[in-house]
């Protein structure tokens, strides 16, 4: 089958219809509007290191087969599978690590789709033609982070490819009526921390309004962005995020989004930015512009909990880190990505290096699932 390949250096290129028509499932953040908001609000561009460079395969007839979102990049900042350990290496031995490509969604750690495609076939071509092409292109390798179970048997079926494993923390909704069903599923123990955790924050008279996209005004993306930002500043860094991607957003997509604003006498304190498929809400952003006991919990976490379990949302996705979580309800999930690299030497100490980090990864979330604080049926 004659097929042609291309490489768009803007979303944009191409129409959202055609591109949305590929995605799986109703996820937002492979959805053309929130990719694009990232590319049109400049947070995502060369000069941050992150080149479009969006993959598509189409057949003779111009019909699109298959799409991988893809970005040449010159750092691994905003990635969250880590691999500064490898390019450290590199560097030391003379090795060309940068620019690699990488198929991922910008700044978040959420899993999901990474090949859009028609079927496996489809998948398996696109894939084999940007390996092919990345030594022409002056690229160290292919990266494709927080796949989803299609991708995963596409890329495995492939040689050369090294898999490596993460961990997770999602809340499952096991039905629960509400918030206090929840708790009724705990021990003793971690119930009544989870209350007094509660409790400490509302004696600080502090409440709590849920707005959708649709609702929230300029001025409320200003503090919105005001705390998201904070919480790079207090680190001495700059939010990968620009304030107009917010409004941008908004603009295109404001039926996914959901903020919860925490209010002290009626003046807004800290926020939490949300995101909202088909069946799992998605924690991405927090932000507080003063210090408040057990806040950073309740905002990000309970309120999140009491929001998936309202809408009917079979998962709470609240993204990267780990162990406070855990005694929060969160269960032990495990991550995949998948890596190609060109350079031999490099390939095979990594291989080394992915074969142990995976025995440590499965021991780690067993472990944790060990540790969850549900009460033993």
């Amino acid at each position: 089958m004659t097929i042609q390949t291309q490489t768009l250096p803007s979303l944009a290129a191409i129409p959202a219809a055609e591109w949305d028509r590929l995605l799986p499932d109703d996820q937002p953040f492979l959805r053309h509007a929130f990719l694009c908001a990232l590319e049109d609000s400049g947070s995502v561009a060369a000069r941050t290191g992150w080149q479009p460079a969006h993959r598509l395969l189409r057949g003779a007839d111009g019909q699109l087969l298959a799409a991988m979102p893809a970005y040449v990049k010159s750092h691994s900042r905003g990635e969250y599978v880590f691999d500064w350990g490898w390019a450290d290496a590199c560097a030391r031995a003379g090795i060309a690590y940068y620019p690699k490509l990488l198929a991922a969604v910008p700044f978040s750690p959420v899993g999901g789709a990474r090949l859009l495609a028609t079927d496996a076939q489809a998948g398996g071509q696109l894939l084999d033609e940007v390996t092919a092409q990345l030594s022409g292109a002056g690229l160290s390798g292919l990266h494709v982070n927080f796949t989803d179970a299609f991708a995963d048997a596409v890329i495995a079926a492939r040689d050369g490819w090294l898999e490596r494993l993460g961990c997770q923390f999602h809340w499952f909704n096991r039905g629960y009526r509400d918030f206090q069903d929840f708790l009724d599923a705990l021990t003793s123990r971690k119930r009544k921390q989870l209350r007094k955790e509660r409790e400490q924050v509302a004696g600080q008279g502090i409440d709590f309004e849920w707005l959708g996209g649709g609702q929230l005004a300029e001025r409320d993306w200003d503090f919105v962005h005001a705390c998201y930002a904070n919480t790079y500043a207090v680190r001495g860094q700059r939010p990968y995020l620009s304030r107009e991607f917010f409004s941008l957003l908004a603009e295109r997509l404001p039926e996914a989004i959901r903020v919860v604003f925490a209010r002290q006498g009626g003046r807004p304190v800290a926020m939490a930015f949300f995101l909202q498929g088909d069946d799992c809400l998605y924690g991405r952003y927090w932000g507080c512009l003063a210090d408040f006991d057990r806040l950073h919990f309740e905002t990000c976490f309970y309120q999140g909990l009491e929001q998936a379990i309202a809408l009917g949302m079979a998962r709470f996705d609240a993204g990267a880190q780990g162990e406070h979580k855990l005694i929060r309800g969160f269960e032990p999930v495990l991550t995949r990505s998948w890596h190609y690299l060109l350079h031999p030497g490099l390939r095979a100490a990594v291989a080394d290096f992915l074969a142990g980090e995976r025995a440590e990864v499965r021991a780690y979330a067993e472990a944790a699932r060990q540790a969850l604080p549900y009460r033993q049926a």
